[in-house]
C-alpha cells in the first residue's frame, strides 16, 4: 500500500528469511456442484466448500498462503487471486491459459504464494469461462503482526459486502448460446449481497442479509464487487461512508453518501453508526454507462439491513428505511467518486517513462466462426488496438515463456492503434472498417524495472461504455481520467504525480480515457482484460512479458511439481 518504504523492507526481510510473526495461513477448497433457492426456484450452481458465496481468506501482511484447491465439479476450473502481486509465484496467479492450465475434473493444485506489500481488501474468484458468477470469496489482508497497524483508528467491527449478480438458467449455458449465436450474454435476474437477493425480490424475506450495529462505534465495511458484468451505486440510508482503502491500498479519508464499484474493484469503508436507532436498508443498482437500447441491463435492487441495535423489528408496516439512489445513467456521481480519490501518503509513481503506450479499446464485430453454429454474418468481439486476444488452447503462455516454446504467442501487441480516428465519436459507426477486428494472441515485451504509461482510450465502437480493466501481477497509478479524446496538452494539466490513487482494476470513463503508469518489476507473463467477464470472453485483453531481473530474486522459477497440464 502507501507506505513503500516500510512495505519494501518487509519484503526484502520477508525473502532472506527474517519474516518474523509471519504464519503459514492453509486452506482447502472442494470445488463442486451444489443446490441452492433463490427467486423462489432451486438451481445447480459451482460453488467452493459448498458455500455460496465460498470461505473468505484471512491473512495479515507478510504471510504465505496455500490453498489446496480439489475439483470434484464437472467443470475445468482455476482460482485468481484478484490483486495478489504474486512476486515470484506468477504459476499461482491462476487466469487459465495465461499462467496455468484449468484444474481438470478429478485433480487438483495447491496454489502457493506469499502477501507481501499490501494490505486492505482483496478477493479470489474462479478465472475459467463464467464460473465466477458463483465461485469467489473474499482475501482480506491485515497490517501484520506487531507492524504499523491501521493508518486509522481501529474499527469496532468489521463486516463484508460482496456484491453479485444471480441467474435463473445455468451461466454456462447461457455463454455457450452467446458463443454460438455471436451475441451478447444474457442480463441478470437478480443483484445480490453476500449471495443474497434481498426481500424486494419475490420469495427473499429469507435471503436479505442482516448487519448490527451499536450507536456510537465505528465498523469497517469491506465492499466487493464481484458481479460478472455489472457496475453499482452503493448506498446506506441515511449514513455517510469514509473511504480509507480501495483495491488494497489506502487512500486519503473521502466522504460520500454513494460509492460506485466496478466489477474486481475493491473498497474499504468506515461506517459511523451515529444515525437514530432504527433499521437502515443498505442497496445497490446498477450503474449503466450506456444507452440500454444498445446495452440492456438489469433494473433491479438488492438490498441487506443494517440494524441498530435494541431498534423493534421491521415489518411490512414498518420497513426499513431506504436511501435515495443515483439514477442508472449517473454518469457525473459515478466519475465524482472514482476521479476523487488519491493515496494516502506520496507514492512511487514514475517520472521517467520508457514505454509510452495508446491503447483505444471497445467492441467490435468479427466475421463467424466454424464453432459458431448460431451466427449470422458477424459476431460481436471485442479489442484493444484492434486485437481481439485468443486464448492459447494447448500450454499457457507462461509455460511457453519459460520454456522458449514457439507458436503460442507473438511479441508484437502495438503500442498504438493502426488506424488514428474520432475515437469517442458516435459516428465512428458509420465507418464499417472501425468496427473490424482481428483476433491474435499477442503481447508486449518489457524489459524488467521499465517504467510504463499507458493512455486507455474507450471508443463508441457499437457503444460508448464505462469498461473496468484489470492488470495482473501489478498495481498501478491512475494520474488522470476525463471524457472525449485524450488530448496530452490539456490532460497533463491533470496529471497527479503526487499522491495519485492505486488500483489493479480501473474503470475507464465511458466514452473517455484514463492514463496509468506503473513499473515492471514483477518478471513473467501478465493479462491486462476487461473486467466485465461478457467482454473479456470476446476478446478484450492483452498480455505483458515481463522479463527476468539481473538476479535469482528476480527472475521466474521454475513450475511447481504439481502444476496442471493441459
Amino acid at each position: 500500500m502507501a507506505r513503500s518504504a516500510f512495505f519494501l523492507a518487509c519484503f526484502i526481510f520477508a525473502f532472506l528469511g527474517f519474516s518474523a510473526e509471519a504464519e503459514l495461513v492453509k486452506h482447502t477448497f472442494k470445488v463442486s456442484n451444489i443446490v441452492v433457492r433463490r427467486l423462489c426456484k432451486n438451481k445447480t450452481i459451482t460453488a467452493v466448500n459448498g458455500k455460496y458465496p465460498g470461505p473468505t481468506i484471512k491473512a495479515h501482511e507478510g504471510d504465505s498462503l496455500a490453498i489446496h484447491v480439489i475439483n470434484e465439479s464437472p467443470y475445468n476450473i482455476t482460482i485468481h487471486w484478484h490483486g495478489i502481486f504474486q512476486r515470484m509465484t506468477p504459476w499461482a496467479d491462476g487466469p487459465n491459459f495465461i499462467t496455468q492450465c484449468s484444474i481438470q475434473p478429478g485433480n487438483s493444485y495447491t496454489y502457493r504464494f506469499n502477501v507481501i506489500g499490501q494490505e486492505g481488501t482483496l478477493w479470489w474468484h474462479a478465472h475459467v469461462s463464467v464460473l465466477r458468477a458463483t465461485v469467489y470469496g473474499a482475501l482480506i489482508i491485515r497490517p501484520r503482526l506487531g507492524g504499523l497497524g491501521y493508518p486509522f483508528p481501529k474499527p469496532y467491527k468489521e463486516a463484508t459486502i460482496l456484491l453479485g449478480e444471480w441467474w435463473n438458467a445455468d451461466v454456462v449455458g447461457l455463454q455457450n448460446a452467446a458463443l454460438a449465436s455471436g451475441g451478447a450474454f444474457n442480463i441478470s435476474d437478480a443483484f445480490t449481497i453476500n449471495g443474497r437477493p434481498g426481500d424486494l425480490y419475490r420469495c427473499s424475506n429469507k435471503h436479505t442479509y442482516k448487519v448490527e450495529v451499536e450507536q456510537g462505534k465505528t465498523y469497517l465495511l469491506r465492499i466487493i464487487n464481484a458481479a460478472l458484468n455489472s457496475q453499482f451505486f452503493f448506498k446506506i440510508a441515511n449514513h455517510r461512508l469514509t473511504v480509507v482503502g480501495a483495491d488494497s491500498s489506502y487512500t486519503t479519508p473521502f466522504s460520500t453518501d454513494v460509492i460506485t464499484i466496478a466489477p474486481g474493484q475493491t473498497i474499504d469503508a468506515l461506517l459511523h453508526a451515529n444515525a437514530p436507532p432504527a433499521n437502515y436498508y443498505m442497496a445497490a443498482i446498477a450503474y449503466a454507462s450506456a444507452p440500454p437500447s444498445v446495452s440492456p441491463f438489469d433494473n433491479t435492487t438488492t438490498v441487506a439491513t443494517l440494524t441498530y441495535k435494541q431498534s423493534p423489528p421491521s415489518s411490512s408496516s414498518s420497513p426499513p428505511i431506504m436511501p435515495s439512489l443515483p439514477a442508472f445513467n449517473d454518469t457525473p456521481t459515478a466519475h465524482h467518486f472514482y476521479s476523487n480519490l488519491t493515496a494516502l501518503h506520496p507514492n512511487s509513481v514514475p517520472l521517467q517513462i520508457d514505454q509510452h503506450m495508446f491503447i483505444a479499446f471497445g467492441l467490435g464485430l468479427t466475421p463467424c466462426s466454424v464453432n459458431q453454429p448460431l451466427c449470422q454474418g458477424r459476431a460481436l468481439s471485442a479489442s484493444m488496438n484492434n486485437i481481439s486476444f485468443s486464448f492459447p488452447t494447448t500450454v499457457s503462455m507462461l509455460e511457453a515463456h519459460f520454456r522458449s516454446i514457439r507458436g503460442v504467442y507473438t511479441k508484437d501487441f502495438p503500442n498504438r492503434p493502426l488506424v488514428a480516428y474520432d475515437f469517442s465519436n458516435p459516428s465512428v459507426n458509420n465507418v464499417g472498417s472501425f468496427q473490424l477486428t482481428d483476433k491474435g494472441t499477442k503481447v508486449k515485451r518489457l524489459k524488467f524495472n521499465s517504467t510504463v504509461e499507458m493512455v486507455l482510450q474507450n471508443t463508441a465502437v457499437l457503444a460508448a461504455e464505462n469498461h473496468p480493466l484489470h492488470l495482473h501481477g501489478y498495481n498501478f497509478y491512475v494520474v488522470a481520467q476525463g471524457f472525449g479524446n485524450y488530448k496530452k496538452k490539456e490532460a497533463v494539466k491533470k496529471f497527479n504525480l503526487v499522491n495519485p490513487q492505486e488500483r489493479n482494476t480501473i474503470a475507464v470513463p465511458v466514452g473517455g480515457w484514463a492514463v496509468i503508469r506503473f513499473r515492471a518489476d514483477n518478471p513473467g507473463i501478465w493479462i491486462m482484460h476487461c473486467h466485465l467477464d461478457g467482454h473479456l470472453s470476446l476478446g478484450l485483453a492483452m498480455a505483458f512479458e515481463v522479463g527476468n531481473g539481473p538476479t535469482p530474486a528476480t527472475t521466474v522459477p521454475p513450475p511447481p511439481p504439481d502444476y496442471p497440464q493441459c
